[in-house]
């Protein structure tokens, strides 16, 4: 299953309808202003499909907790996978922009497996725009992803070093030993730990004392998976432990090497974590919409809808949604049309994570209480986006990291 090429979209058509949802309309009012070429309209048509398919499958997901390896072979077999790749190697090079607009359609239909390729597409992203890697390296990376369907993510975690981007030196070790390097340790929060086939790991050089970043095949010998992954949200994330044991890679696996401080580097594709939150938002904000359209108590003479108070709470939630949306979207677009701006722009796209992920969780609670009581019934898919979106508020950048950068930045300006 192909994705679409953009020669086979009409803007103006009827291709939007082709897809079959219970919210399209909905969404489409909502997605439509942004949505500004025939290519990532064509992009968007497949990937609702894909959310479509996800969204019949995401209660037994989060209700066993499994990863849905359904989900990643649709992504593999449409080559969604391979979004992020230049287009010289056989990918669509969508810009940022197109990324996160893309990752917020499909979180609607199930955010576990949203994160987890946003996770996978934001690594090769990174790569391609910030160059860190020879080309020789990352052109056989891009190759794996197109031809093998390859799926690749950065684990760098540790529950006692915390977020990385706190700082923290990563107790995994790493020793050169008669002409190869050994790998020991343990990284927590590996997204689709289980489906991954390359991990991008941050070990301590015991020599130099440096970070170093190795790519690590899962097929190696000491490479294991502790499933220990209990949340309340996000569950088929599978945000697993991968326990290295004395791992032995050659020395080309060593292929970055970090330096300075991390959490100053501006980091654009890490806005895919809020995207997929707002997807969330989304996707609660539509069932809330739908049933106030619908609920028709007998102490009313109509629906719902019509009560000024339930007004109020959908126009607070076009409000949240309208502000956060707009704040994403126009800093993702600054990104991509001025690159030269790029080192500076670290406080901005920290502000558009706070902004998009607290407003994601302002309109989930807002639907809830639109919904009622309801919304607490386990059949209810609001208590699960209630939990699903929680867990945005602890993803990199935290609150308080992202204020007190604010108030650097602005306290600096009168240096």
């Amino acid at each position: 299953m192909e994705l679409l090429s953009a020669q086979k979209v009409n803007p103006q058509g009827t291709e939007f309808k082709e897809y079959e949802s219970k919210y399209s309309k909905l969404s489409e009012d909502l997605f439509s202003p942004f949505i500004k070429t025939d290519f990532l309209k064509a992009l968007f048509i497949q990937t609702a499909r894909l959310a479509d398919r996800f969204s019949s499958r995401a209660t037994e997901v989060d209700e066993t907790g499994r990863l849905p390896f359904e989900n990643f072979q649709e992504l593999k077999d449409s080559q969604y996978i391979s979004l992020a790749v230049p287009k010289m190697y056989g990918g669509k090079e969508i810009s940022l922009y197109e990324f996160l607009l893309l990752q917020e359609r499909l979180s609607q239909g199930d955010p576990t497996t949203a994160l987890c390729i946003g996770w996978h597409l934001g690594v090769i992203y990174d790569l391609r725009v910030n160059r860190k890697w020879k080309r020789k390296k990352f052109e056989h990376l891009c190759c794996q992803v197109v031809q093998n369907h390859v799926l690749i993510n950065r684990a760098a975690s540790e529950l006692a070093t915390g977020s990385p981007t706190r700082g923290g030196k990563p107790q995994t070790t790493v020793v050169n030993k008669d002409g190869k390097w050994v790998l020991t340790g343990r990284k927590s929060f590996t997204s689709m730990a289980l489906a991954l086939d390359i991990s991008l790991v941050t070990a301590t050089i015991e020599e130099t004392g440096e970070i170093g970043v190795f790519l690590v095949d899962h097929k190696l010998k000491g490479v294991s998976v502790e499933e220990n992954w209990d949340m309340v949200g996000m569950r088929g994330t599978r945000s697993d432990d991968l326990v290295l044991n004395n791992v032995e890679l050659p020395l080309e696996a060593l292929v970055e090497t970090e330096t300075g401080n991390l959490e100053d580097l501006p980091r654009a594709w890490l806005l895919h974590v809020p995207a997929c939150y707002l997807g969330i938002a989304i996707a609660a904000r539509n069932y809330a919409v739908t049933f106030a359209s619908e609920y028709k108590p007998n102490s009313l003479p109509g629906p719902i809808k019509d009560v000024p108070e339930v007004q109020r709470k959908i126009g607070e939630m076009e409000l949240e949604l309208l502000k956060a949306r707009h704040v994403l979207y126009s800093i993702a677009q600054r990104w991509d049309d001025e690159p030269e701006k790029r080192p500076s722009m670290g406080a901005e796209l920290a502000a558009a994570k706070h902004v998009a992920v607290n407003s994601a969780n302002v309109v989930v609670d807002l639907a809830m209480r639109i919904v009622g009581a309801k919304s607490l019934q386990r059949s209810n898919p609001l208590q699960r986006y209630y939990r699903d979106v929680r867990a945005g508020l602890h993803n990199p950048p935290m609150d308080d990291a992202v204020i007190s950068l604010l108030a650097r930045q602005a306290l600096d300006a009168f240096k």
